[in-house]
């Protein structure tokens, strides 16, 4: 029987949830900023590669245990794992045993898109039978359907990053929802979705009501660590980087103004931070720390 933690409707409760670690070539992560400069942010090893967070979040509201993104998983082959490095592979599950979650307490996965680095772990690889099997048995997995068709249709650029392994299994086994591709939509009470379009197609990220009553803007990969609050700083895996700034801008002046707090997924150190306008108009780090610091 599934175990589900009950809470008022008036409370939202976070909790973040490591799914390891992977490496990826410093150069994609911080795109046109010269080696020279990101490489004193995130020391690169011998082969340029970066290690890099998969950061998920637990959110439990109205009886229901959300969990944002999964990380890689464990079934990809050593062919992919001499490419990306990924570690700790098994550390989610055990951040949700720490937590008090079972893995059919999950009610919902909520997919802010669909490439390997975060949705790979909402299938995992029977380390019994070798099968493939749902990671959360009673989970509703909700994506979109805008991304969903620019996922199964991947162009060239992000053919490598869109695994149909990860993907056609929920749609098989009619696992996946969609959520109305509208900016603000209302996924739950205290839980909104934006819609960004520079990274990749549709990719969503949620804007959540704390306990404390600030909001937490999720990023996902619109913005991945704190590095990337820097203007140029724009990955070069997004599909349309002029159009990752802007949205970055427009999401770093709502932060100002509305004193959200950011959830970095992928930062190797911090899970969250907030900005500020300094005094030459630049919008800067005001703090870093644990998402309980906020």
């Amino acid at each position: 029987m599934c175990r589900v933690t009950y809470i008022p409707s008036s409370l939202m409760k976070m909790k973040v949830i490591p799914a390891g670690t992977l490496k990826l070539d410093g150069g994609a992560m911080f795109g046109v900023v010269p080696r020279s400069m990101w490489s004193k942010l995130n020391p690169p090893d011998e082969q340029n590669l970066c290690t890099w967070a998969m950061r998920t979040l637990l959110v439990q509201t109205q009886g229901r245990n959300i969990l944002i993104d999964t990380g890689i998983g464990n079934k990809q082959d050593d062919k992919f794992r001499t490419h990306f490095h990924p570690d700790g592979i098994n550390l989610m599950f055990e951040s949700l045993k720490q937590a008090g979650i079972e893995r059919s307490d999950i009610t919902d996965v909520f997919l802010t898109h669909l490439h390997f680095d975060h949705c790979g772990g909402a299938l995992w690889k029977n380390e019994s039978s070798g099968a493939i099997e749902l990671s959360f048995p009673n989970a509703t997995y909700w994506s979109n359907e805008r991304h969903l068709k620019w996922a199964l249709q991947p162009n060239e650029r992000e053919k490598a990053s869109f695994l149909k392994e990860n993907i056609v299994p929920l749609l098989d086994q009619n696992r996946m929802r969609f959520i109305p591709v509208r900016q603000n939509y209302e996924f739950l009470p205290g839980f909104r979705v934006r819609f960004y379009y520079g990274h990749t197609e549709a990719m969503m990220a949620p804007l959540i009501r704390m306990e404390n009553s600030r909001e937490l803007h999720y990023c996902a990969d619109a913005m991945p660590s704190r590095w990337h609050i820097g203007m140029p700083y724009v990955m070069a895996y997004d599909v349309r980087p002029l159009r990752t700034m802007q949205e970055k801008h427009t999401m770093l002046k709502e932060a100002v103004r509305r004193q959200h707090v950011l959830f970095f997924e992928h930062d190797p150190g911090v899970d969250c931070g907030t900005v500020r306008q300094d005094s030459n108009g630049r919008i800067v780090l005001n703090q870093i720390g644990a998402l309980d610091d906020f």
